[in-house]
């Protein structure tokens, strides 16, 4: 099976809520699906026959993921992430 002219969206992942930090956050590059799914009758799994939407790729930058995408014939679409809103606050307003 051939990635060639394969639609895919490159992202990044908004943070855990159990995480604190930023420092390790890759973009992403999955593929989209392009068949439809199923339920499987007996045990009602939800199937696909298009396995290529289990293949995820992270990347250190959006540059490099486009890169890649360009390279392998992939049409992809960029979703760029949304900034986090800070309110700069002191530790006195929590017994305000």
């Amino acid at each position: 099976m051939s990635i060639e002219n394969k639609k895919a969206i490159i992202y990044r992942p908004s943070k855990a809520a159990t995480q604190s930090g930023y420092g390790d956050q890759k973009w992403v590059l999955r593929f989209c699906s392009e068949e439809p799914k199923y339920v499987e009758p007996l045990m009602g799994w939800v199937g696909s026959r298009d396995t290529i939407t289990q293949l995820v790729l992270k990347f250190d930058s959006r540059e490099v993921a486009e890169a890649y995408a360009k390279k392998n014939g992939i049409d992809y679409t960029v979703v760029m992430p949304q900034q986090a809103k800070v309110k700069p606050k002191s530790y006195a307003d929590n017994f305000q």
